[in-house]
């Protein structure tokens, strides 16, 4: 159970391969089947379009706090049972929050599934919570905070830059939440947060594996599809974040610090808010810029001018609003982050008025489509990709589209959203620092 940064699930990248079956019960929910017969085993997944985003105000957290409660048992099933069932079935179960979404998850033998299904959907209606329950939890909540962020320096200098560079939009609040208001979160909370999101209209299954879609619906609809809607699905209204034209700069500095680094994030569009193609050419133009040992960060900060050990830049394209671009990097001994912040200035002015050589561009789409082809060798990562689209509002053949749209990318997309977006105005630079150098 984990509060999962917004990196961990990545844009789609999939050219057409197995062939996706998508339906929709009568009561809303979506369900998708990606075929995958390479192992007799099946990755079962129910996603809800809800996450630490859609909390109500003065409750952060709440979306994590009850997705440890979904774990604490139903009438039918008490606490653990449903954990050791999968235990016992030699199988893997997990669940994860984002910004957007919470996503439940068990991998076991094929001849399961029905299984699986049953107790997922038990959990969905019947969660039965006590304050016996609820207060331990939280105190657990708190002390995974505390462990995971609170005596990170680098975990906290990158909460520090999204509070920074979010805020007004909730993306700028942690997904565990802040710690006063996890403090305050209650069994009223949870059940209330429950009722109004853990409901079929709002839900996805998606079931990868080697399975036939008209089993997955039968039995789709023997489980999930007996659940009675509750109207129409919640809206997603959240404040939506104005113009940057101010850079800002967070320093932390932590005895716990051996290394100091640079991180800068820039606000762009998503696949959902960009102009179409754009969000592709973010795509191309980060991994030209920071994508490996070949990228213009890297050869010009680590390999000509010896400035740094180590930079590169990545683009999180898939988010239900604005997203987030980042570059970083990691100074060698005897340089500033002053200086080092100097430098990337540099090297992004050059990025921006020289366009890439054609071998170089040629060579970052074919890595980028290479990748997504290869990591269709994994049967979680299909169905995270198809639960994180369609819980973001992306469809299925946007999926299966991408491949196509990174190759429709010109190097003048490239540099148009290069000069566009790599504004500093729209950015927040962190440094991180050991504490004698302060």
């Amino acid at each position: 159970m984990t509060a999962q940064s917004n990196a961990d699930t990545a844009q789609p990248k999939s050219r057409p391969g197995p062939s996706i079956t998508h339906l929709r019960l009568e009561n809303g929910m979506d369900v998708v089947v990606i075929p995958d017969r390479r192992a007799p085993v099946v990755t079962h997944m129910v996603w809800y379009r809800n996450g630490a985003a859609d909390d109500p105000p003065l409750k952060s957290g709440i979306a994590h706090f009850l997705e440890h409660l979904m774990f604490k048992g139903t009438k039918r099933h008490p606490q653990g049972e449903f954990s050791q069932l999968v235990a016992d079935l030699g199988g893997q179960e997990n669940a994860f929050t984002g910004h957007d979404y919470t996503a439940y998850f068990q991998r076991v033998p094929r001849e399961h599934l029905a299984t699986v299904m049953e107790y997922e959907t038990d959990r969905m209606t019947n969660l039965v919570l006590t304050d016996e329950v609820v207060t331990p939890e939280r105190d657990v909540v708190l002390e995974e905070r505390r462990m995971r962020t609170d005596s990170d320096p680098s975990a906290e200098l990158s909460e520090a830059v999204q509070s920074a560079l979010f805020a007004h939009h909730p993306y700028g609040t942690p997904i565990i939440g802040w710690e006063h208001e996890i403090e305050t979160l209650g069994r009223e909370d949870a059940l209330a947060y429950y009722q109004r999101f853990y409901t079929p209209e709002n839900a996805i299954l998606v079931v990868a594996g080697d399975v036939e879609p008209q089993d997955v619906e039968r039995l789709a609809r023997e489980t999930y599809g007996m659940v009675p809607a509750r109207g129409a699905a919640p809206e997603r209204r959240r404040p939506q974040e104005p113009v940057s034209r101010a850079h800002r700069l967070v320093t932390l500095a932590d005895p716990k610090v051996e290394q100091a680094t640079l991180e800068r994030v820039y606000i762009v569009p998503s696949v959902r808010t960009a102009a179409p193609g754009e969000s592709e050419a973010l795509e191309v133009m980060a991994h030209l810029l920071g994508g490996g040992q070949t990228s213009a960060l890297y050869k010009r900060l680590v390999l000509d001018r010896k400035l740094a050990v180590g930079a590169g830049a990545y683009y999180l394209g898939s988010s239900l609003d604005a997203t987030r671009l980042w570059v970083y990097g990691v100074p060698a001994p005897g340089v500033s982050l002053q200086d080092f912040d100097a430098a990337i200035d540099a090297a992004l002015a050059e990025f921006i008025d020289t366009r890439p050589s054609e071998k170089d561009f040629v060579r970052a789409k074919t890595r980028l489509v290479a990748d997504a082809v290869y990591a269709q060798d994994s049967q979680v990562a299909l169905a995270r990709w198809y639960g994180a689209a369609l819980a973001t509002g992306e469809t299925i053949e946007e999926v299966t589209g991408w491949a196509n749209r990174i190759e429709a990318v010109t190097i003048d997309d490239v540099v148009g959203v290069a000069r566009k977006w790599l504004d500093k105005r729209r950015a927040v630079t962190g440094f991180l620092q050991p504490e004698a150098q302060a």
